[in-house]
């Protein structure tokens, strides 16, 4: 892999992975439509092996004229939660799944050797299983997750020699970013915890999976280097630690201070699973290194460097209220 497509690259995960791809060698085209603010990647900007192209992935004549010359595409471009994808859904299944068809034909036919798809453990749905693996059935809740399923199956019948393929459902992801999200779980409470002194946890029994951000760039960093034979038309779940909500917030307490409060209010969030990262672990040899505390601890260090500024009020963190905003179509 010499050459590597990342859409969405200048995202919540993009904008870390990016500079990580760049340091180990790679050239990286970037495709993503900077919503976000076009100086999430402003470190490594001036980079010689960096190219960012301003674009949107339905754009089938853009995917033709970009995807050639790339030896591998990392797609992580999507309406990327529940609340987003409904605000608009004909928009969310425009960018999630009818795009995801013509990148990945584009991509069979410029002869890209590897495919890495960003899909999500969302697709698990409600599971009483004490450990949710790869094999179990998909019983996607949402139209965001029953998406990402689709699009699975799409890579998989795509699959030929030649054209490897790899999709990972990674846990929900946590930790300090360049584009930052603060409408994810662990983010929410952390940045609540710091700016309010009050958490308000919905529910709070929910299991939720979590990922350090640093992990999961590096498992993506570490995907364009696995064999072949290893990961061809592989599934593999990637998170670390599952802990219900109302753990979460109890981290977030004890990192932030024991002056903050926590309430809990009823919620109709019923989406729980205690996913099973046993399968990468033994095939692939990928353990995360990093816990949700240390996503905490990296926010809270981010909020006293005055790195976050209007947190609480800035849409830029909040994918929702920017879609609104911006009137995306």
């Amino acid at each position: 892999m010499k050459t590597v497509l990342v859409t969405g690259g200048a995202g919540y995960v993009g904008s870390v992975l990016v500079p990580k791809l760049l340091a180990r060698g790679y050239r990286v085209k970037v495709l993503d439509l900077y919503i976000y603010g076009e100086e999430v990647l402003a470190a490594v900007r001036e980079h010689p092996n960096l190219q960012q192209i301003k674009g949107d992935i339905r754009d089938r004549k853009l995917l033709e004229r970009v995807v050639p010359g790339s030896d591998a595409v990392i797609h992580l471009a999507c309406i990327s939660n529940d609340p987003s994808f409904e605000l608009d859904p004909d928009l969310g299944r425009s960018i999630n799944y009818d795009a995801f068809i013509d990148l990945v034909d584009v991509a069979k036919n410029a002869a890209v050797s590897r495919f890495i798809y960003a899909s999500s453990s969302s697709v698990y749905g409600v599971s009483e299983e004490e450990n949710v693996t790869e094999e179990l059935p998909l019983r996607p809740l949402t139209d965001y997750s029953k998406y990402k399923a689709l699009c699975e199956d799409i890579l998989n019948k795509a699959r030929q020699p030649g054209f490897t393929t790899l999709i990972l459902r990674p846990a929900t992801v946590c930790g300090y970013s360049p584009r930052l999200r603060l409408d994810l779980t662990v983010n929410i409470l952390t940045n609540h915890a710091v700016n309010n002194g009050r958490i308000t946890v919905f529910g709070g029994e929910q299991m939720r999976p979590n990922i350090h951000i640093d992990d999961v760039t590096d498992l993506y960093l570490q995907a364009l280097g696995w064999p072949e034979a290893l990961i061809d038309g592989k599934v593999f779940n990637a998170g670390y630690q599952n802990h219900r909500v109302i753990e979460i917030a109890r981290m977030v307490q004890s990192i932030v201070g024991d002056t903050v409060e926590i309430v809990n209010v009823p919620t109709d969030d019923k989406r729980s699973y205690h996913i099973s990262s046993e399968k990468i672990q033994r095939e692939l040899g990928f353990v995360p290194r990093r816990t949700i505390e240390d996503a905490i601890t990296d926010l809270v260090d981010a909020f006293n460097r005055s790195m976050i500024p209007d947190a609480m009020t800035n849409i830029r963190y909040y994918n929702i209220k920017t879609m609104q905003a911006l009137g995306l179509r």
